[in-house]
């Protein structure tokens, strides 16, 4: 059976990513981390906006992608700062403005050095990954059993935002069906994009997503064993961005 270390969203929080890989055992070489027992880090898509060094997790998360020393899969960040970078029209919202930022105030060839490791890593990543003989699945928001094996627009919706309805709330961010709730398969489904205060696991799913940009942590869960590492965030805590479930 192969080892995992699934990494929630990271969204720029460097210091965080880093200190994660120093408390879970891996060392630093060339530039890059790796675990002494040969474990893959597989990150879980939303690299960057909000946090501080988006850029930095950008370029740790595609070097350790090149030299197959880690997995990646898109998140909904992702997915936008890629249309962004390739020239398409896209809403500077919902944090993508720091990245943006952070690229505008590096000397121009590096910030396209950057620019293309970060097209090429998202234009190489699956939607979603099937791991350990296909009993893990990973997708940043999710995927039911249904979906598995495909590919469409549909999937691609799912994958990115969730289970969501096409309303919005209040605060504009989009009503989500709680679909883990749901969730029948035999597959352990490890996913992120809803911050939780915990690691959320129901009905073979687990959520990882415990807001480290909003102060909660950057939580990695060790597969097969089913632990955590977890590193507290050095943002500033804002409680109303995370879910609570009944």
């Amino acid at each position: 059976m192969e080892a995992f270390d699934f990494i929630g969203d990271v969204h720029g929080c460097y210091q965080e990513l880093t200190a994660w890989f120093h408390e879970a055992g891996y060392k630093k070489n060339n530039g890059i981390y790796q675990h002494p027992s040969g474990r893959t880090p597989v990150f879980i898509g939303d690299l960057t906006d909000r946090g501080p060094d988006s850029t930095g997790v950008i370029r740790l998360a595609a070097a350790m992608v090149e030299q197959n020393a880690a997995l990646y899969i898109p998140g909904n960040h992702c997915n936008k700062l890629q249309r962004y970078l390739i020239g398409r029209p896209v809403q500077i919202t919902g944090g993508l403005d720091t990245t943006i930022e952070e690229l505008q105030a590096l000397p121009t060839e590096q910030a396209r050095s950057i620019q293309r490791a970060f097209i090429k890593l998202y234009d190489q990543a699956p939607l979603y990954l099937r791991l350990d003989e296909d009993r893990v699945a990973a997708a940043h928001a999710g995927i039911p059993e249904k979906y598995i094996g495909q590919n469409g627009k549909q999937v691609k919706t799912f994958v990115l935002y969730g289970d969501i309805t096409g309303e919005k709330k209040e605060d504009g961010t989009p009503v989500r069906r709680d679909w883990a709730a749901q969730y029948q398969g035999k597959r352990l489904i490890v996913y992120g994009h809803t911050p939780v205060l915990r690691p959320r696991m129901i009905h073979h799913t687990v959520n990882i997503d415990t807001g480290c940009v909003f102060g909660g942590h950057l939580t990695g869960l060790h597969y097969p064993e089913m632990t955590y590492t977890q590193v507290p965030s050095t943002m500033p805590y804002v409680p109303e961005k995370f879910r609570t479930f009944r």
